[in-house]
């Protein structure tokens, strides 16, 4: 069995490459990327997540075959894609306002679990029904893949649920 090595992103790249991103490229701020970013990881080569599908980058699963290898400048073009992704499904699904920091929490949702997950949720029928707290407390129901609770998620969801609530604000 061949044994691949896993080929991390170059953080400074990648910092660099989003920072000569145009501004209002993204809705998302700068906390909503970095918990993106933190939680997902970036990786150059291809690997099976937890759900056993190929990804690469932060998350990346469109289009990615096993033996692909990407470049950091790539990476970021997907980062931005896919993000702008969870956006429109945040701006499309959403009927209520949004303070950013919510906005923020529920884009690295989304990113995350994917829109067909987010439609059909308990915490959109909260959100859109003002249940703004209820909405961020469903957050940390969603912590399994493939049947296991994975502590990944349970990390995630907590702080995705202290960025929503605005626990810890800037």
């Amino acid at each position: 069995m061949k044994r691949v090595t896993a080929k991390r992103c170059a953080a400074v790249v990648i910092v660099g490459l989003l920072a000569a991103l145009p501004i209002g490229t993204l809705e998302t701020s700068d906390v909503g990327l970095k918990l993106i970013m933190d939680f997902e990881g970036c990786q150059l080569n291809t690997y099976q997540c937890s759900s056993n599908v190929w990804t690469n980058g932060f998350g990346h699963t469109v289009g990615v075959s096993p033996d692909s290898v990407v470049t950091h400048e790539e990476v970021v073009d997907n980062l931005v894609k896919d993000v702008k992704s969870a956006e429109a499904v945040i701006d499309k699904l959403v009927v209520v306002p949004l303070e950013q920091y919510q906005f923020d929490a529920f884009v690295s949702f989304v990113f995350n679990v994917g829109a067909g997950n987010f439609r059909q949720s308990t915490l959109l029928r909260k959100l859109n029904a003002k249940d703004y707290t209820g909405a961020c407390n469903e957050l940390t129901r969603w912590v399994y893949a493939d049947g296991k609770r994975l502590n990944g998620l349970v990390r995630r969801r907590n702080v995705e649920k202290e960025v929503c609530l605005n626990v810890h604000p800037d």
